[in-house]
C-alpha cells in the first residue's frame, strides 16, 4: 500500500505521485473496483454503447486569482473538461454540467463576467451546458468561487494514455509553461518582462485535425495541466513501460517563460499548462501528425520532443546536447491552487 500519512496535505492535490497514491489508496480501493475507468487513471471513463464509447469526465476548478493574463476560471472551467474528453479521442461534445459554488458576498458583476467567458469558450469548443447546479456558503467559509463542471461525448476509438511502446514520438503541441507562469505572475504581481498570458484553451479542433490524419497512429495522449510536461510524461512512462527520452533542444519554451522561470528558479517543465496536449504517435505517422498539428491556429508551435525507448522504464531522460540526466517529477506543489 502506497504510505500517504494520516492527513491530506497541499502535495496530494499536485498532479504527481503524491496525488497517485492517494487516488489509489483511497478513491480507486473504495470506489474503482466496478471498471468503468477509475482503476486506469486516465483523463476520463470509456463506457461501451454499442459500436462506440461513451467517455465521461468530471472535474474542480479553485485558481487563484480568478482573472488572470489570458483567462479566467470560467474559460478554465469549460477547457479543462473539453480537454478532457479530446485527451480520450472524444472530440464531439454532447453535453457539459456546470455546479458552481459561490461564497456570500461574492460581486454579481463578476459572476456574470464569468458566465459570459463560459459561454464564449463553449461556442469555441462547439459545446452546450445542459444543466448545473448553484450552492452559496456563508462569508469565510469559501474563498471566493469554485466550479465542477463535467462532459460526456462519443469516440468510435479511445485514446489512453497508456499505450506507448518503444520507438513512439511524443509530440507537444504548442510552447510550455506559459499557463503556470502567467498565475504565478499575476498572484504575486510580479513585473516580469514580456507579455506573460495563460494558453487556456479548448484542444478538441486541434486533437481532432491530429486523429484525422493520424488515426492508430496516435497511440497515447494527455494533457499536461498539474506537475506540467513532467508530470504527464512519467505517468505516460510508467504505464506504457517505457522510458522517454526529451530532446532539450526541440523543447518550445516561450522567452517569457524562460526568463520568468530563470528569475524564479522553476522550471517549465514543472509548470502547469491549460492549452497544449501531449500525443504519442507510431514513428510512421509522426511527421504527418505534426504538419496537421502545425496547421491549425492552436499547434503552430507542435514539436516532436522526444522518443520512447526500452531502456529505465518509467523515467525521463533530459538530453541536453552535452549529455544526460534523468528529469524529475515535481513531490509537491509548486503553486497551489493553479487549475
Amino acid at each position: 500500500m502506497n504510505k500517504i500519512g494520516d492527513t491530506v496535505a497541499q502535495k496530494h492535490g499536485a498532479g504527481g505521485p503524491a496525488m497517485r497514491a492517494l487516488i489509489e489508496r483511497v478513491f480507486v480501493v473504495g470506489l474503482g473496483e466496478a471498471g468503468a475507468g477509475l482503476a486506469a487513471m486516465d483523463d476520463g471513463a470509456a463506457i461501451p454503447v454499442g459500436d462506440r464509447f461513451l467517455v465521461l469526465t468530471t472535474d474542480s476548478y479553485v485558481i487563484k486569482p480568478l482573472f488572470f493574463p489570458g483567462g479566467d476560471i470560467g474559460r478554465l472551467a469549460i477547457s479543462g473538461t473539453i480537454n478532457d474528453l479530446a485527451m480520450m479521442g472524444a472530440t464531439e461534445p454532447v453535453g457539459l454540467t456546470c455546479a458552481v459554488i459561490i461564497e456570500a458576498g461574492f460581486p454579481i458583476v463578476d459572476l456574470e463576467r464569468i458566465r459570459d467567458s463560459m459561454r464564449a469558450t463553449c461556442t469555441e469548443a462547439g459545446a452546450t451546458i445542459a444543466t448545473g447546479d448553484t450552492k452559496v456558503m456563508g462569508k469565510g467559509e469559501l474563498d471566493g468561487l469554485v466550479i465542477n463542471t463535467a462532459g460526456v461525448a462519443f469516440a468510435s476509438r479511445v485514446v489512453p494514455d497508456s499505450g506507448l511502446r518503444c520507438g513512439d514520438r511524443i509530440i507537444v503541441t504548442g510552447s510550455v509553461g506559459d499557463h503556470g507562469f502567467a498565475v504565478i505572475a499575476a498572484r504575486h504581481k510580479l513585473q516580469l518582462e514580456g507579455a506573460l498570458a495563460s494558453d487556456v484553451a479548448p484542444l478538441n479542433g486541434l486533437v481532432r485535425a491530429a486523429l484525422a490524419v493520424g488515426g492508430d497512429g496516435i497511440c497515447a495522449m494527455k494533457d499536461p495541466t498539474r506537475g506540467g510536461l513532467a508530470s504527464a510524461l512519467h505517468e505516460m512512462a510508467a504505464k506504457g513501460q517505457v522510458g522517454i527520452v526529451l530532446d532539450e533542444a526541440s523543447l518550445p519554451v516561450r522567452s517569457e517563460v524562460r526568463a520568468a522561470s530563470e528569475l524564479l528558479g522553476i522550471d517549465p517543465l514543472h509548470v502547469a499548462n491549460e492549452g497544449k496536449a501531449v500525443i504519442g504517435v507510431r514513428p510512421e505517422a509522426a511527421e504527418r501528425v505534426l504538419r496537421a498539428l502545425q496547421s491549425h491556429a492552436l499547434g503552430r508551435e507542435a514539436a516532436i520532443i522526444g522518443t520512447c525507448v526500452a531502456e529505465r522504464p518509467g523515467s525521463v531522460i533530459l538530453d541536453t546536447g552535452f549529455g544526460r540526466r534523468l528529469l524529475a517529477e515535481p513531490e509537491g506543489e509548486l503553486l497551489p491552487r493553479i487549475c
